[in-house]
C-alpha cells in the first residue's frame, strides 16, 4: 500500500518569515504553517539542498498534521511563551529531526 504523499508550498520573501526573522533577530529564517514553508532572506533551492533545515521544517508539517492547524498554533505559542523559543519543546523535537527523525523525506513534494 503506498502511503499518502504530502505536498508542501514553498513561499520566498514572505511577510510571516520576514516578521519572524526580526522577532528572533535572525538574518534568514522559515516558517512553516500547515503545509506551507515560509522563507526570508533565502531562496527555494539554497533552503532544499540544506538536508538538515528541511527535515527541521518538515517536522514543523508533520506536528501540524499531528495536532491540527488551529490547535498545534496555540500549543506552539504556549510553549513559546512559557518555555522560550529554544526550550519550546516542538522545536526540540524538530531540532532533534535535523539529524535523522524524519525517515522518508520521499512522502514529500516541494512546489
Amino acid at each position: 500500500m503506498k502511503e499518502e504523499v504530502i505536498i508542501c508550498h514553498i513561499h520566498e520573501q514572505s511577510l510571516w518569515a520576514w516578521l519572524a526573522a526580526r522577532k528572533l533577530r535572525s538574518p534568514h529564517i522559515a516558517v512553516t504553517l500547515g503545509c506551507n514553508i515560509h522563507l526570508w532572506n533565502t531562496d527555494k533551492h539554497t533552503f532544499l539542498t540544506d538536508s538538515s533545515w528541511v527535515k527541521h521544517e518538515l517536522c514543523h508539517v508533520l506536528q501540524f498534521r499531528r495536532y491540527g492547524f488551529v490547535r498545534f498554533l496555540c500549543l506552539y505559542l504556549m510553549e513559546n511563551i512559557r518555555k522560550g523559543y529554544r526550550n519550546n519543546k516542538f522545536e526540540k523535537e524538530a531540532r532533534m529531526a535535523e539529524t535523522g527523525g524524519i525517515s522518508d523525506e520521499n512522502l514529500f513534494e516541494f512546489h
